[in-house]
C-alpha cells in the first residue's frame, strides 16, 4: 500500500507547481524561444525514432511538428528531448518540455492526478506479447510460468500482473527501465516473452538480431488509448494541441491533403472554408493566424499521409488502419468542426 501511493503524492506535488508555472502562457514561452520542445521515446520505429545524423521521424514526431509547423509555418521549428518511461512526466510537469508525445496511455490516474492534459487519442492500441517462434506456443493462454521482459514505469507492467492473475497463471518478470536495456535483455534470450504494446512489438521485433525468428501472438489484453499530453493550467496552450490535432483528422475526411491544400482554398464547401482559414478566423481564439491549419497541412499532411508514412502497410511496420481510421471508414478516429 505504501509504495503504491507514494509515486502518485510526489507526482502530484509536482504536478501542481507545474500548474502555477502553465499559467505564464507557454504559447508566448514558445514563440520567444522560437520553437517547439517536444518530450519523445528514446527510440521506437514509426512512432519517434532518430537515424544516424540524429533527424527525427515517425508519427508522434509529425505531431509536433504539426503544432509548430500552427505556430511557426516551419515543421522543423522543433527540439526533441528523448525520454524514458520514468523520466517522462517528470519532464512536462516540471517545464522541460512543453508538450509529451512519447507512446503514452492516456489513464484516469495520469489525467487526474499528475497535472496532464491528454489532448487526443493519435493512436489507438493495446497491449500484446512477443515470443520466440521455437517457444511453440500460440496464444497467451500457453505462456504460464514464462519469464517476461516489461519496462517499468508503465501501464504495461501493471497490465501483465492484471492480466496473469484473471487467467490463473503465474510468470517470472524481468524488469528494466529503459527500452534499449529491455530490448536487448529479450535479443539475449533473458525472457520467454516480451510485452508491451502491441504497436511497438512490432516495431521492436524489426530490431532484433533474427526478425523473422519472432513473433506477436492475437491477444490483446488491454486498452491503450496513446496520444500527446500538455500541462494542466494553460488552457490556450491545450485548445492550440487539440484542433491541430483535430485539424489533421478534418483533413483527412475532407480529402484535403500537403499536395493539394493551396488548391482546396478556392473550394466552396462551407467546413473546408472555414477549417483552411478562407471563411472565419477560427485561430485568434488559440493565438494563431486565419489559415493556421493551412500550415499544417502543408507542414506534415493530414492524419492519413502521417499514418501511412510512419507505420502504415507501405513500411517495415505494415499496420492496418483498423480502429485509428476514419469514422466514416469505421475506425474510432473523430474530429469535432470547425465552426
Amino acid at each position: 500500500m505504501k509504495n503504491t501511493f507514494i509515486p502518485v503524492l510526489a507526482g502530484a506535488v509536482v504536478a501542481m507547481t507545474a500548474v502555477s508555472a502553465a499559467n505564464a502562457a507557454t504559447l508566448d514561452d514558445v514563440k520567444k524561444k522560437g520553437f517547439v520542445q517536444c518530450g519523445v521515446s528514446t527510440g521506437l520505429a514509426g512512432f519517434s525514432n532518430p537515424d544516424d545524423k540524429g533527424e527525427w521521424t515517425g508519427l508522434d514526431v509529425d505531431y509536433c511538428r504539426a503544432v509548430a509547423s500552427a505556430i511557426f509555418d516551419d515543421p522543423k521549428a522543433v527540439k526533441f528531448s528523448p525520454l524514458s518511461a520514468k523520466e517522462r512526466f517528470t519532464a512536462l510537469q516540471s517545464g522541460e518540455v512543453d508538450i509529451l508525445s512519447r507512446n503514452t496511455t492516456w489513464t484516469m490516474s495520469r489525467d487526474t492526478q499528475m497535472g496532464l492534459a491528454f489532448v487526443g487519442v493519435t493512436y489507438y492500441d493495446g497491449q500484446g506479447f512477443m515470443i520466440p517462434k521455437s517457444l511453440g506456443v500460440s496464444s497467451a493462454k500457453e505462456i504460464d510460468g514464462a519469464s517476461v521482459c516489461v519496462q517499468t514505469g508503465t501501464t504495461t507492467e501493471l497490465n501483465l500482473s492484471d492480466y496473469f492473475k484473471a487467467n490463473g497463471m503465474t510468470f517470472n518478470p524481468v524488469v528494466l527501465e529503459k527500452l534499449e536495456e529491455v530490448n536487448a535483455a529479450y535479443d539475449a534470450g533473458r525472457c520467454d516473452v516480451y510485452t508491451t504494446d502491441a504497436s511497438g512489438l512490432y516495431a521492436i521485433r524489426l530490431t532484433m538480431s533474427k526478425p523473422d525468428d519472432h513473433m506477436v501472438l492475437p491477444e490483446i489484453i488491454s486498452k491503450e488509448p496513446l496520444g500527446p499530453a500538455v500541462r494542466q493550467g494553460d488552457d490556450q496552450w491545450f485548445a492550440l494541441n487539440k484542433w491541430v490535432y483535430f485539424a489533421l483528422l478534418n483533413a483527412e475526411e475532407m480529402g484535403i491533403t500537403q499536395a493539394n491544400v493551396e488548391e482546396m482554398k478556392t473550394s466552396e464547401n462551407p467546413n473546408i472554408k472555414r477549417l483552411l482559414g478562407v471563411d472565419g478566423d477560427f485561430g485568434a481564439s488559440v493565438g494563431l493566424s486565419a489559415d493556421w491549419a493551412v500550415k499544417v497541412i502543408k507542414g506534415v499532411g493530414n492524419y492519413g499521409e502521417i499514418f501511412a508514412r510512419n507505420v502504415g502497410t507501405e513500411t517495415p511496420l505494415g499496420i492496418e488502419r483498423g480502429q485509428n481510421a476514419l469514422w466514416t471508414e469505421g475506425g474510432l478516429q473523430y474530429a469535432p468542426p470547425v465552426r
